[in-house]
């Protein structure tokens, strides 16, 4: 059994039983600092490591050097790189794209009594590296004396101090954290580490869509895409390297391998990061606000695109249609019965088999898929396709795929990351890194394209076979990667084909936010499963991502996975959240058309026209969110960062800038509600109420939620009942103002 141990041996994942050659070197005291091209370079000593509780020096093996380097860019972010030796800086990087506005600026260095300050040009300092010896008393015959270690503080907006833990112990043999540290295993080094400060009330958001409480602190995450199955677990279909303190800094870990990011968690003391990577490639974001924070993650990873007007009206989905007759029936149905909708999606029945994808329609169910779908388009219905991004053993492509190496060759290794595809019988993944096979799948979606389909699911992607060789990389490091390179050829061949950029995408990792639009992935219809994705719609929005939607009412049943009834009323409260959220749309395993549910459909009715009322609001501030670090789903922080309540509240929201959206997740009709400073007006009855404090135990009945709209806001507004945004003339839009006159939306 593997031996527990109290300090950072758990978290750097070593078998301290184990008799093999692994070995951890500790960063010692600068031998050197210097300036080069505008960067400081730091001579970083390392030395090997005993493997026990008291650490101490192998005094055996001799130190080996390294370069630490400090680079400066404008909008306040310092980058801090450590290769070992084995790897250099570089900005090619898929998960890069730097804004034009950011700028390499030069730093210089200065000594005085043992510290050296690095300065911007304008003088300000952005990092102070501490050489000073430790000053020794009697208690230093008695006890351990301080190791060496590196002690820099960094600065990158020249007032936050972020400190690395270069002090994280109980006596000095006795580590929590380690500042910066590799481990070698066999000759090789292999994993990374570094560690910063933290305070005992700092409180941590972000790290992907994570379906965790507000705070994150106390907790250590696997930063290691997998199907998540659910929204109410540890499992992410979307892992960011991406945290936001709430002292106002955020850390960007550039890197696509497999890691482990522990905020206060293994030490209360320490964010620590540990790369299975033998490289750090970090970069501190400084900023005044959240948004100031991931607007300048936004400038080094990228902007999110804007989605065409279609893609905000209701998009119309189960798991599946399975024939043109029956698609046609539905979208039918939506226009007699005047249900305002816009998308309609075949999932995985549009094959000649049901999920054996091989991107062409069945012809018996669909003889004539081009006039099938350009009949559905005059009738205002775009066609969204499901697929993914592997090959099926059985599938038309096969053949062609292995023979041109389109999908990674398996090797005689065991598969040991635990990948499974044999349910579903897939051969391989597709190689997203090797350009010819990209141009192959673009082709494969270019003939539906063409054919009028106008957005295409890139479902999966979060794991691949890990088991197989791969043009551009080794499997460890394209499995977070995997998502970016995948959704970047659907993107790119759908905008190419029809001019709106856009797909419909589960996984996630740095750098996806330029594709959009995610969802949440296979919830549950239940209470919780509703809670659980807005969770993870929250920390998604702190993570960089502008534009996510979810499954309404949810993806599956339970206890019986198809066929549990989805209750009325969490169908309408789940459409209600939907209608504020960026996209909505309806998906599951049993029927999801409204008129499935009579009792509430006229409730449902009337909130899909509040939706597509709603629109020029919804695409004011999309637009808005693709210029700054806004998402459209926000969390209470972006406009609150000084309000503590609001960092551990995450059943509520912004939409925008003016909407506060407190949904109902419960089947009792009634919730808390808090307002946070400002005055505020009940967009549905007008009702105007102070802000700074709790509503408790409201009851709302099901046609409600309590929405509320900010005093003085002008809500751009849509006047005019329409069946699809191709009825929508956005000249026809007028302005909604908050002011005394105005009586809520729904007063009669």
């Amino acid at each position: 059994m593997k031996q527990t141990n109290y300090h950072l041996f758990d978290f750097l994942d070593f078998d301290t039983e184990l008799k093999t050659d692994e070995a951890l070197w500790k960063a010692c005291k600068p031998t050197a600092i210097y300036e080069k091209d505008g960067d400081i370079c730091v001579t970083v000593p390392f030395q090997k490591q005993q493997l026990a509780n008291d650490m101490a020096a192998d005094e055996t093996v001799p130190r080996q050097e390294s370069t630490f380097i400090i680079r400066y860019y404008t909008h306040n972010i310092l980058r801090l790189f450590a290769g070992f030796g084995e790897a250099e800086m570089t900005d090619r990087s898929e998960m890069l794209r730097l804004a034009p506005d950011i700028r390499k600026k030069p730093l210089t260095v200065r000594e005085d009594k043992g510290e050296w300050s690095v300065y911007d040009a304008e003088g300000r300092r952005r990092a102070l590296i501490n050489l000073r010896e430790p000053v020794l008393d009697y208690w230093s015959d008695l006890l351990p004396v301080p190791q060496e270690t590196l002690d820099i503080t960094f600065y990158p907006d020249d007032k936050k101090e972020i400190r690395l833990s270069a002090y994280d112990h109980f006596s000095p043999p006795r580590y929590d954290a380690l500042p910066l540290a590799y481990c070698v295993k066999e000759g090789h080094k292999e994993r990374a580490t570094i560690s910063f400060e933290c305070q005992p009330d700092e409180v941590f958001a972000g790290t992907g869509e994570r379906f965790y409480k507000m705070d994150l602190s106390g907790h250590t995450f696997q930063l290691k895409n997998q199907d998540g199955q659910g929204v109410n677990n540890r499992r992410a279909y979307k892992n960011i390297p991406f945290y936001l303190s709430s002292r106002m800094y955020g850390v960007f870990y550039h890197t696509s391998a497999h890691s482990k990011l522990s905020l206060a968690d293994h030490s209360t003391r320490s964010v620590q990061f540990l790369s299975d990577q033998a490289m750090l490639d970090v970069f501190l974001i400084g900023g005044n606000t959240p948004e100031e924070i991931l607007c300048g993650y936004r400038s080094l990873t990228g902007f999110p695109s804007m989605p065409p007007l279609w893609s905000f009206g209701t998009w119309m989905s189960r798991m599946t249609y399975f024939s043109a007759d029956e698609v046609t029936a539905i979208c039918n149905r939506l226009r007699a019965e005047q249900y305002p909708c816009d998308v309609i999606h075949l999932d995985t029945g549009w094959f000649k088999t049901d999920w054996l994808c091989e991107w062409k329609f069945n012809d018996e169910r669909f003889p004539d898929p081009k006039g099938f779908i350009h009949q559905l388009k005059d009738n205002g219905f775009r066609v969204s396709l499901w697929q993914l991004p592997y090959v099926a053993e059985d599938a038309e492509q096969i053949d062609e795929a292995r023979e041109n190496n389109y999908i990674g060759p398996l090797t005689k290794k065991q598969d040991s990351e635990g990948s499974n595809f044999s349910a579903l019988d897939y051969a391989g993944t597709i190689d997203f890194t090797y350009p010819k096979a990209v141009e192959w799948y673009k082709g494969l979606l270019k003939n539906l394209l063409d054919m009028g389909v106008t957005c295409i699911k890139a479902d999966f992607g979060e794991n691949i076979h890990m088991d197989a060789e791969y043009h551009g990389m080794s499997p460890e490091l394209l499995n977070n990667l995997y998502a970016l390179l995948y959704q970047k050829a659907a993107y790119e061949i759908t905008k190419e084909v029809t001019g709106d950029g856009i797909i419909w995408a589960r996984a996630a990792w740095a750098g996806c936010q330029r594709y959009p639009l995610h969802w949440g992935g296979d919830s549950a219809s239940t209470w919780d499963g509703m809670a659980g994705s807005l969770k993870g719609g929250i920390h998604f929005g702190l993570s960089g991502f502008a534009f996510w939607s979810h499954d309404v009412p949810g993806f599956h049943s339970l206890p019986n996975f198809m066929n549990s009834p989805v209750t009325d009323d969490l169908y309408v409260r789940w459409t209600q959240f939907g209608v504020f959220s960026s996209h909505i749309r309806y998906h599951g395993t049993s029927k999801r058309e409204p008129w499935s549910y009579p009792a509430i459909a006229p409730i449902v009715k009337k909130w899909w026209n509040l939706r597509y009322a709603l629109i020029p609001y919804i695409i004011e501030q999309s637009e808005k969110a693709t210029r700054t670090g806004y998402p459209v789903l926000r969390a209470l922080i972006f406009h609150h960062p000084e309000d503590k309540l609001c960092w551990h509240i995450d059943d509520e929201y912004y939409f925008g800038d003016d909407f506060l959206v407190a949904p109902v997740m419960n089947g009792d009709n009634r919730r808390d509600v808090y307002l946070p400073e400002g005055r505020w007006v009940n967009f549905f009855t007008g009702e105007r109420l102070e802000g700074g404090r709790w509503l408790k135990n409201l009851e709302v009945p099901l046609d409600e939620m309590p929405v509320y709209v900010r005093e003085g806001a002008e809500i751009p507004y849509y006047p005019e009942q329409v069946q699809c945004t191709d009825e929508m003339d956005l000249n026809k839009q007028v302005s909604l103002r908050i002011d005394n006159d105005f009586k809520g939306i729904w007063t009669k």
